[in-house]
């Protein structure tokens, strides 16, 4: 069950050691690995070389000061940022369902891993594996104790394996010069091009920078995930139990947070967490997600670039497996593709999680508002999400709607708008109901405007080059 009201004064926590505050930056993640970091931005490299590299560092740059603003707000109120919009602005969970489902309801990341599951295992066709993967991710996301420390569990084996894979194969396949050229794609120095190249699609580009992380509203999970973790005064938040777990029908999930006096010691404590939350997301979401991303991308030039139909959907993540076979041994390029294609499977559990988690709580709340009653079953509106998802998915299979990358292109544009709105939302409401002690510093604020201003012009400017 969901509870909008709650009244009781409590503490603010004390800090927890850093090693078991690690688990929410591992899952955004592991959302990005699934449309920016394995496809999107390796498939620009392989068209236009590592000159765009730039563009990754700054999307992922400005995606880690989106989620600690988003954190923020979660550790202060032990809430997600959802039930404070709501509070401000009526008409934000409408948009945050709509806006979420238009956005990753497209299944191009699961056809984009049944793609490259069936070129690693032989078989001809693609469509109705993708169907059954989504089917597997429905089950996963129904069975265990908590939905959160299952999804947890399945992030961090696949990135602890699939990460140093990668890194394997890069340092095997890369030399010097290909180094240099990925150093001097951070200073927007390319191959006979500086910055962008002449030809690049806008959509995509801006697609990737979207997905240069989480990207669209999945930035906004981290607030769900934070408080179910236990971050701040989301020590006193409830989870989402499985869909046959047996006390799921009789639990309370509170969705509004518990207060805490404005003491010096609650101060001291939230100041403490802020440092911890933000090395977390530093090291986790930040700095390997960079990593992994640059040896995505070099891994893509070294194997794929210039070779001619790399602009066919994904057919250059095939080109790399085929190359790495050549270099090493057959098996290696077997194992690469299952590799790639498992990451994006795990990446698509996550997106339907979280998009699932974020749909569900916005609905609960126009209901709990509309209905005037302070307790509703989250869980059941949750796995109705999920199954939705799914159920849509399917629908476009089954009617020949399956082309992997023009489902990612035309999701990420979306939630490159979405991202826009997202951005100046939650940096509004951040100011307006925080606390002094709590808010962002000027700098921060300054670099959330320019954010904002950023998402809104460059989405102005694709839609703008598509409609002329």
């Amino acid at each position: 069950m969901a509870k909008l009201f709650n009244k009781q004064i409590k503490e603010f926590p004390a800090p927890i050691a850093f090693r078991k505050i690690l688990g929410p930056s591992f899952v955004l993640l592991a959302l990005g690995f699934g449309s920016g970091e394995l496809i999107l931005w390796p498939y620009l490299v392989a068209n236009y070389g590592l000159g765009i590299i730039w563009g990754a560092v700054l999307g992922i740059t400005f995606q880690y000061f989106i989620n600690m603003e988003v954190e923020r707000y979660a550790l202060v109120k032990g809430e997600s940022v959802f039930v404070g919009l709501n509070k401000l602005w009526r008409w934000t969970p409408i948009w945050f369902i709509v806006s979420t489902f238009i956005g990753f309801g497209l299944p191009g990341i699961i056809a984009a891993s049944a793609q490259v599951l069936s070129f690693a295992f032989g078989w001809a066709d693609f469509k109705w594996l993708a169907a059954g993967l989504l089917v597997a991710i429905g089950l996963i996301l129904s069975f265990g104790k908590t939905v959160y420390a299952s999804l947890e569990k399945i992030n961090k084996i696949i990135i602890f394996v699939g990460v140093p894979l990668i890194f394997i194969l890069t340092l095997f396949l890369a030399d010097q010069a290909d180094v240099l050229k990925l150093f001097n794609g951070l200073i927007g120095r390319g191959e006979n091009f500086s910055w962008l190249p002449t030809g690049i699609s806008l959509a995509t580009f801006l697609a990737a920078f979207a997905y240069a992380g989480a990207g669209g509203n999945l930035n906004l999970s981290q607030s769900i995930y934070a408080k179910e973790k236990g971050y701040g005064m989301g020590k006193y938040s409830q989870k989402i139990a499985s869909l046959f777990h047996k006390k799921r029908g009789h639990e309370e999930i509170k969705l509004a947070g518990e207060p805490f006096d404005l003491s010096d010691k609650n101060i001291s404590r939230f100041k403490a967490w802020w440092r911890l939350v933000n090395a977390e997301n530093l090291l986790v979401f930040w700095f390997l997600g960079l990593l992994a991303m640059c040896l995505l991308m070099l891994l893509a030039y070294v194997t794929a670039y210039g070779h001619p139909g790399n602009d066919q959907g994904i057919s250059f993540v095939v080109r790399e497996g085929l190359a790495i076979s050549r270099v090493l041994i057959p098996a290696f390029g077997s194992v690469f593709l299952f590799v790639v294609g498992m990451i994006l499977f795990q990446a698509q559990l996550g997106i339907i999680d979280s998009t699932s988690r974020i749909m569900a709580e916005n609905l609960a709340l126009k209901i709990m508002a509309h209905e005037q009653v302070k307790k509703i079953n989250l869980s059941k509106i949750y796995y109705c999400f999920v199954w939705a998802q799914i159920a849509f998915g399917i629908i476009l299979f089954s009617t020949n709607i399956y082309e992997p990358k023009t489902l990612i292109v035309i999701g990420a544009v979306i939630n490159a708008v979405a991202m826009f709105v997202h951005v100046g939302l939650v940096n509004r409401l951040n100011l307006r109901v925080l606390a002094k002690p709590f808010r962002p510093a000027y700098w921060r604020r300054a670099v959330m405007w320019l954010i904002f201003l950023f998402f809104g012009v460059f989405s102005v400017i694709t839609l703008l080059d598509k409609i002329s």
